[in-house]
């Protein structure tokens, strides 16, 4: 019997899940497929039961449904919790149990690289809900100070309190500002979509130094505008599509209960582009 997993999001034409986690049952010969299903904005409880119709053994939500979905668990794990909003999804035994893997999926790229994150100060750029599990992440690797820097200011300042509630001393500024001092603080996070269609970075790179780790969460193109400036000044950059592939290992080991194929995955993943 051939179990199905999905991802669900609007758009999702262009998502690399299916090729990854395919690729990875092929590698370990198991009898399971993987699709891109696409749920319109405002039909997420349909969607959700023609899934359960078709006996889905899992799948992963994205834009814009990551909040939603949150109410139609029958359970969710404590990241979810702190986070708000869930990306993965085990169905068991039509009980809906649901996971967050941004947060490690986010922290796996930088742990890799041995990069210690304890007692540093990090400066975000952007306060969506990518954000907010990116914040957690940091809280949980007791980092010293968060700045959140948004476009629009308030929206910083909700992020700024949640990283308080964390118990993560943190402030909000304008873009303007984090561009000026982008050189005081060792972690530079991109959560912004600025850059997915090719636009300059979203903040002056200029203050980006050979102390910096550059991180951009957007996956395609890999090299934004962001990373390229902050290359040229000797930053230690991490690219997006970390991000996706230890959110995307993560989720098979959730479901699956075995190690993800991680070189299998990070190959097709990097074919894709």
């Amino acid at each position: 019997m051939t179990k199905t997993f999905a991802v669900i999001g609007d758009p999702i034409d262009h998502s690399l899940s299916p090729n990854i986690h395919n690729a990875a049952f092929n590698a370990l010969g198991m009898d399971c497929t993987y699709i891109a299903y696409r749920v319109p904005r405002g039909e997420l409880k349909e969607g959700i039961e023609s899934l359960r119709q078709i006996k889905i053994s899992g799948f992963n939500v994205t834009i814009p449904h990551k909040i939603e979905m949150m109410k139609y668990l029958d359970e969710s794990s404590e990241e979810c919790k702190i986070i708000g909003a869930v990306n993965t999804v085990t169905n068991e035994n039509d009980k809906l149990v649901g996971y967050n893997t941004d947060m490690d999926g986010f922290l796996e790229p930088i742990k890799k690289r041995d990069i210690a994150i304890k007692d540093e100060d990090v400066l975000l750029l952007g306060a969506g809900g990518a954000a907010r599990a990116i914040v957690a992440g940091f809280a949980k690797e007791k980092a010293h100070k968060i700045t959140i820097a948004n476009r629009t200011k308030e929206r910083g300042q909700e992020l700024a309190k949640f990283a308080a509630s964390l118990g993560v001393e943190s402030n909000a500024m304008s873009l303007d500002e984090a561009g000026q001092n982008a050189g005081k603080y060792k972690f530079i996070v991109n959560a912004t979509s600025v850059g997915l269609k090719n636009e300059p970075s979203p903040i002056s790179t200029n203050a980006i130094n050979s102390q910096s780790v550059v991180y951009d969460i957007i996956y395609m193109p890999m090299n934004t505008d962001f990373i390229t400036q902050s290359k040229k000044n000797l930053a230690t950059v991490i690219y997006g599509y970390e991000m996706l592939l230890g959110q995307a290992c993560l989720a098979f080991e959730i479901w699956h209960k075995v190690k993800a194929p991680y070189d299998v995955m990070r190959k097709v993943l990097l074919g894709g582009f």
